[in-house]
């Protein structure tokens, strides 16, 4: 089980407890681990094949983001939600994502108009289930967070990115999303804030079967 859990996609961390808690964190996000779930940190480190030491750094981490809560009586619980974590994390992303993409629309310059584009010309060359697609999603949703120049808006967004380890993924087909880029694209350069954040929430909440559109 332990072997299982960090042989999955990972990025480079600093350390153990950073792993875990970005191990944790996904599971939590996508339901593995339920609403109202115990967490016990034995039982956990035997799961992951570590000390209990970096587990309890990860459920501090964890309860500071809001994840899990910790009770005297209970123990560490998954935070209860009345949405999944997954639709959660969704709603929060279209609500930031929109705000960035009507923030985005006071600043952006023709040179930031054309790395979208360029951004997005890479994604339309992608066939279905290509390996860099995700990593080239990223890119250009990030440079619209970029665009905004809001460093609160870039810290949110990345933390409600990196709570997915393989990011936001979808059914819907890359065509699809990277016309809705376009879309997104044209709103910015007619400088059309309305327009630019409702395309965004679309795009977003619009199709998510798993953890959120992309």
């Amino acid at each position: 089980m332990a072997e299982m859990a960090f042989n999955r996609q990972v990025p480079v961390y600093a350390s153990k407890s950073d792993v875990v808690c970005a191990l944790l964190r996904e599971m939590i996000i996508s339901g593995e681990l339920a609403t109202g779930e115990q967490l016990k940190q034995r039982d956990l480190a035997a799961r992951f094949g570590v000390s209990q030491t970096p587990i309890r750094e990860a459920l501090r981490r964890l309860e500071s983001e809001g994840l899990v809560v910790n009770d005297t009586h209970k123990g560490t619980t998954v935070a209860r939600s009345q949405l999944s974590p997954a639709e959660d994390n969704a709603q929060a992303r279209a609500a930031l994502e929109a705000l960035g993409a009507r923030l985005a629309v006071r600043q952006i310059s023709h040179e930031d108009l054309e790395a979208l584009r360029a951004l997005n010309a890479v994604m339309a060359d992608m066939p279905e289930g290509h390996p860099n697609y995700a990593a080239a999603n990223r890119n250009f949703h990030f440079k619209v967070y970029e665009i905004a120049r809001s460093p609160i808006l870039m810290s949110l967004m990345r933390l409600l990115w990196n709570s997915m380890l393989l990011g936001p993924m979808t059914a819907r087909a890359h065509r699809e999303s990277w016309l809705q880029h376009e879309a997104l694209i044209d709103a910015l350069a007619a400088g059309d804030g309305d327009r630019a954040a409702d395309v965004m929430h679309e795009h977003i909440l619009g199709h998510r079967p798993h953890q959120g559109c992309c």
